[in-house]
């Protein structure tokens, strides 16, 4: 799995829908709202490197109110949670 984390400014007065529309970009597994140098950081995860650029090129940065993005790209992820274990419960085989 590869992993996108990608730093999103947007438009004041439309930072919630584009939060929604950029949620429901298939490859955007969250998008979080924050204080800071962002207005939102969206989590994109996909399988093959190729499809980053579908994901945050060819829609992610399309999306209306977008004003820019920075995108870094995850080498490794350290977490006490097994992520990989949580989403394949119940997927056997």
């Amino acid at each position: 799995m590869i992993t996108a984390i990608v730093l999103i400014n947007a438009e004041v007065d439309r930072i919630p829908e584009v939060a929604e529309t950029v949620a429901g970009i298939d490859g955007v597994s969250e998008v979080y709202s924050v204080a800071g140098d962002a207005d939102l950081i969206a989590m994109v995860r996909v399988k093959e490197h190729e499809q980053l650029n579908d994901v945050i090129a060819d829609r992610l940065n399309k999306v209306d109110g977008i004003i820019g993005t920075s995108t870094h790209i995850a080498f490794r992820t350290y977490s006490r949670h097994d992520l990989e274990a949580a989403f394949s419960l119940g997927l056997e085989g």
